[in-house]
């Protein structure tokens, strides 16, 4: 599967594998976190979300020109991955809770994720950037497509254990201190601490903190503050097991360095460098073409990445969790965060076997220009979101299961089937394999030389923008029937699809 590949391909994708597994830990429980945490709603959650996942990406932008400028992409790469560390530290610190000063600790919260994001944008675009590199090489240039998809599926292996490693870790420090998971529990506690709860609310909130705990309870306010507390710090010990998959990845890199190309080595013969520069005319037109396909992208990013804000809040709120528990060495594997495995579980399986599609449409000579690939992509991603809006049809407001508006939590009978976004998280995995890998692939060969990680920054910019818009998907959740939001992400993508379908043969001509 490797033939054919630089050398430096596998260990690049390795140290890539810890910035994965914090990226996914992080996506899974993100959301959940800030509202159990602090007991912010989730429109509010959605637009702190939206920020990190806005800087995640923007700083990206400013990572490539830092290593653009420097010409020093490895070291550049390295002080991502120890800022990234330094921000799951700050992160993993277990503060009390309930929060006594919400300010200050939200603000501590909101600076280790920025630390992470700067971490991350110093590291992500860079190291893309050095694989698209060893592309340049005619001896590697045919299987640039085939490269990325590896790259992206390799790395994918550690964001695979990621959320089951954050559900160990909250539900063993649950049990260790005498209780159970209950996904509504948070929120039954900061609304009974609050005084906002209903008589019946309160009545079914006993029903569930005494099935937690196997006991009958008489203080409700002492329950509250100590399941609050230990369930909180549960998810700080899972940001914690981040940081050792960092060092992992940065002893990997540290390790391989030597096997990663550098700018500033005179070029081997045949092989193109930030050395040679394009007549201005050519550099424009590829310019342009990048630019255009990173707008139509903005609005993929917008809907793809619900995954870790609405589409968490859906599998919390609406789908049947009580068929997807397993026990592994005395530990219950329960909660709204397995979802977040399945789209690398996907990614990893799938990666194969487009690959080897795309490779036999190669040798037939009819493989798909990568702008096709792209175009496609953003058709089955809207085809994923047709799906959930049919299977929410019918399905209640959120103020009717929410517990702070006075809502009852829907009983397990009464929710949807886990294989509802089961199949939608394989439809946009999908999705993702035919534009994320692709789009990397194109930024690396359309972006002039002198202008990598400026140009790999930028597709990772306009992810920014995409995450940017996150919010308005908390907020649509939280307001309107629920097979309208997904409706709203329907839209998003067919217009997207239907954009670079009108600039696919300019796109290709640029390309070649």
């Amino acid at each position: 599967m490797f033939k054919g590949h630089p050398k430096g391909l596998i260990p690049a994708a390795l140290a890539n594998m810890g910035e994965r597994f914090g990226f996914y830990t992080m996506m899974a429980i993100l959301v959940l976190f800030l509202q159990a945490k602090f007991g912010l709603s989730g429109t509010d959650a959605g637009y702190i979300y939206s920020g990190f996942y806005f800087s995640i990406y923007i700083l990206a932008l400013v990572g490539g020109i830092i290593a653009d400028k420097i010409q020093n992409f490895k070291g550049t790469i390295f002080t991502g991955l120890i800022l990234m560390s330094v921000g799951y530290l700050i992160m993993a610190f277990p503060t009390p809770t309930p929060v006594a000063n919400v300010p200050l600790y939200l603000s501590l919260s909101i600076g280790g994720l920025f630390v992470i994001a700067f971490g991350n944008g110093l590291f992500k675009g860079n190291l893309q950037a050095l694989v698209g590199q060893m592309y340049d090489n005619p001896k590697f240039g045919a299987m640039r497509d085939s490269g990325f998809s590896l790259f992206y599926a390799f790395i994918n292996v550690g964001a695979i254990f990621a959320p089951f490693t954050a559900i160990g870790v909250r539900n063993w420090w649950l049990s260790k201190s005498g209780f159970k998971y209950d996904g509504s529990l948070p929120e039954y506690c900061h609304s009974f601490l609050s005084g906002s709860l209903t008589p019946e609310s309160e009545a079914n909130f006993r029903i569930a903190a005494e099935k937690t705990t196997g006991t009958s309870i008489a203080d409700l306010t002492s329950f509250s503050n100590e399941y609050l507390n230990v369930f909180n710090e549960g998810f700080h010990y899972a940001f914690g097991v981040a940081i050792i998959a960092m060092a992992i990845s940065t002893v990997v890199f540290l390790v391989n360095k030597k096997n990663f190309p550098d700018p500033k080595v005179k070029a081997a013969p045949g092989e193109i460098t930030d050395e040679i520069k394009m007549e201005a005319k050519e550099v424009a037109q590829r310019m342009y073409a990048l630019l255009a396909v990173f707008g139509v992208v903005i609005f993929f990013w917008f809907s793809f990445h619900q995954n870790g804000l609405t589409l968490t809040m859906f599998a919390r709120d609406y789908t049947d969790l009580s068929l997807l528990v397993f026990t592994v060495g005395g530990i219950t594997f329960k909660g709204a965060e397995v979802f977040q495995a399945m789209n690398p579980i996907f990614v990893v399986g799938l990666t194969p076997v487009l690959v080897a599609i795309f490779g036999y449409l190669r040798n037939k000579g009819v493989e798909p220009s990568t702008p096709k690939k792209i175009a496609i992509g953003m058709g089955i991603a809207m085809l994923g979101f047709v799906l959930m809006a049919f299977g929410s049809l019918g399905l209640p407001l959120f103020n009717e299961v929410s517990t702070s508006n006075g809502g009852t939590p829907l009983a397990d009978i009464s929710r949807v089937t886990p294989f509802l976004l089961a199949g939608t998280y394989f439809i946009l995995t999908v999705a993702e394999l035919f534009i994320s890998p692709m789009g990397i692939s194109f930024v690396s060969k359309v972006a002039p030389p002198q202008y990598q990680g400026l140009m790999q920054g930028g597709w990772l910019g306009a992810t920014a923008l995409g995450n940017g818009l996150l919010f308005i998907g908390a907020i649509l959740y939280e307001s309107i029937p629920v097979w309208m939001t997904w409706s709203i992400f329907v839209v998003a993508c067919a217009i997207s699809m239907i954009t670079i379908m009108f600039m696919i043969k300019w796109l290709e001509r640029v390309a070649k």
